[in-house]
C-alpha cells in the first residue's frame, strides 16, 4: 500500500523532460508529496512502447538535485531512475504522463506513457499512467486543467487500494473542460472497430519517397464499460492493466489440439 504521508514519487513520461504534460504531472504529484523525483526522456519518445536502448550508451543530464533526463526511452528512464538516480529508498509510487493525447484501447500496446508505468510495475512499484485526451473538439486547446484538477484526488483514492503487483492503473482524462466532467468510470480496455493508424506516402524535392505515420480521426462504436466509450462520453476512465497477454479461451482450444506428443505430419 502506498504511504498516505509524503510518499516518494518518481515521475516520467514519453513526451520528453520539457513537455507541458510533465509540468502538469509535477503539479499533481506535489499535491501528494514533497518528495518528488523526475527522470524522463531527453527527447520525445511517443510510440516507443516497451523498447529498450540496447545498442547505444545512455547519457544522463541533471537539472537539479531530483530532476534528470535520460537519452533513451521511458523504460530506460524508469529503470535507471529506480536503480541509480533516486538516492536512498526506492520510490513508493511511479507516475507516467501526463501524456499529450489519450492512451486507450490498442494504444496501450505502443504507448511510451503506459510503458513507463509498466516498467515501474515490473520493478515491484505501484505505477499509474495518466493521459489527457484531445482532438475530439477540433481546434480547441488541450484541456490540461482537467488532468491537473482531478489527478491528485483520484490518486489519493488509489492510495487506499492494494492492487496486485502485476497490475498498473491507466487513467485517461476526457477532452472536456473541468466543469463539464461529472463522472469517473472504471473501465475495461476497449478495441477500436476502425483502423486509425496509417502510413502517409510523400515524395521529397529530390524525388525520393518517404512516409509519415499518422492517425485518422475516426470514432468507433464501442460497448458500454470500455475506456473508448468513457472518453467519448466525457468521463474520466480508470482501467487496471496487467502484463498477461494470454488469451484464455484459445489457450484451452490449443491444449486440446496440440497438447501431448508433437505431430510429425
Amino acid at each position: 500500500m502506498i504511504p498516505k504521508t509524503n510518499p516518494r514519487i518518481l515521475l516520467t513520461n514519453d513526451d520528453g523532460v520539457h513537455a507541458r504534460g510533465l509540468k502538469v504531472l509535477e503539479a499533481i504529484a506535489r499535491e501528494l508529496s514533497d518528495d518528488v523525483w523526475i527522470v524522463a526522456p531527453a527527447l520525445e519518445q511517443s510510440g516507443a512502447g516497451r523498447s529498450l536502448s540496447l545498442h547505444a550508451p545512455l547519457r544522463i543530464r541533471q537539472y537539479d538535485e531530483q530532476r534528470f533526463s535520460v537519452s533513451g526511452t521511458p523504460t530506460d528512464a524508469v529503470l535507471i531512475g529506480v536503480q541509480d538516480l533516486v538516492k536512498g529508498k526506492k520510490p513508493d509510487l511511479i507516475l507516467s504522463g501526463v501524456n499529450r493525447g489519450q492512451n486507450i484501447a490498442e494504444d496501450v500496446t505502443f504507448s511510451g506513457t503506459v510503458a513507463g508505468a509498466m516498467q515501474g510495475m515490473q520493478l515491484g512499484i505501484p505505477s499509474v499512467a495518466l493521459s489527457q485526451a484531445y482532438g475530439f473538439k477540433k481546434g480547441d486547446p488541450i484541456e490540461w486543467e482537467t488532468a491537473q484538477t482531478f489527478g491528485a484526488p483520484i490518486l489519493r483514492r488509489l492510495f487506499d487500494l492494494k492492487w496486485p503487483e502485476d497490475v498498473l492503473i491507466n487513467i485517461n482524462f476526457p477532452d472536456a473542460k473541468v466543469e463539464d466532467v461529472t463522472e469517473v468510470e472504471v473501465t475495461r480496455q476497449g478495441r477500436r472497430d476502425q483502423h486509425i493508424l496509417h502510413a502517409e506516402h510523400r515524395t521529397d524535392p529530390r524525388g525520393d519517397d518517404y512516409y509519415w505515420l499518422a492517425f485518422k480521426g475516426l470514432l468507433s462504436n464501442p460497448p458500454e464499460g470500455v475506456d473508448l466509450r468513457a472518453i467519448y462520453e466525457g468521463k474520466i476512465s480508470v482501467t487496471p492493466l496487467h502484463m498477461d497477454l494470454t488469451h484464455g479461451e484459445t489457450l484451452g482450444n490449443l491444449k486440446r489440439m496440440l497438447g501431448g506428443v508433437p505431430p510429425r505430419s
